[in-house]
């Protein structure tokens, strides 16, 4: 079983992930001329902000601290890598949605190694388990974009 060091610490890198969602999608947001795209982007921002309030409380709840408010520096990789990826394509939003999937696919990643581990994070185990639900179907939603896009 983990120490409480260790769960702050998981539940940290768990901020850290959904706040490089957050501003991944807000880059996005900027990056597009689609109304509707930009509309989609907005509202996973917004609730990647919401997921990090939940963790960040969690984390709190254990003894720990977590200000942090920006990703980790994956999240200004991959904001960079968006914005390459933007200025080099002609399909721009094919780019920002591929760009997009990419980094849903970690942050759900990280959330399994998270849940591996369901004795140390009982106490929080639904908040993982619908929040790592929240970014799957966010993923499904941007990969339905990206398809009909790519078409």
């Amino acid at each position: 079983m983990e120490t409480n060091n260790e769960i702050i610490s998981d539940l940290k890198g768990l901020v850290n992930i959904v706040n490089d969602g957050k501003e991944g999608y807000e880059s996005a947001s900027e990056a597009t001329d689609s109304i509707e795209l930009k509309a989609v982007f907005l509202k996973y921002a917004a609730q990647r902000a919401g997921y990090a309030v939940e963790l960040k409380d969690h984390i709190a709840q254990h003894g720990g601290s977590s200000d942090n408010v920006e990703g980790g520096v994956l999240g200004a990789l991959h904001r960079t890598w968006i914005d390459i990826k933007q200025a080099l394509s002609s399909k721009e939003d094919t780019s920002i949605l591929g760009a997009i999937e990419t980094g849903e696919k970690a942050a759900i990643e990280k959330y399994d190694k998270a849940l591996e581990d369901y004795q140390s994070h009982a106490d929080h185990i639904d908040l993982l388990q619908r929040q790592r639900t929240g970014i799957l179907e966010a993923l499904k939603e941007i990969e339905t974009y990206h398809q009909r896009l790519a078409k």
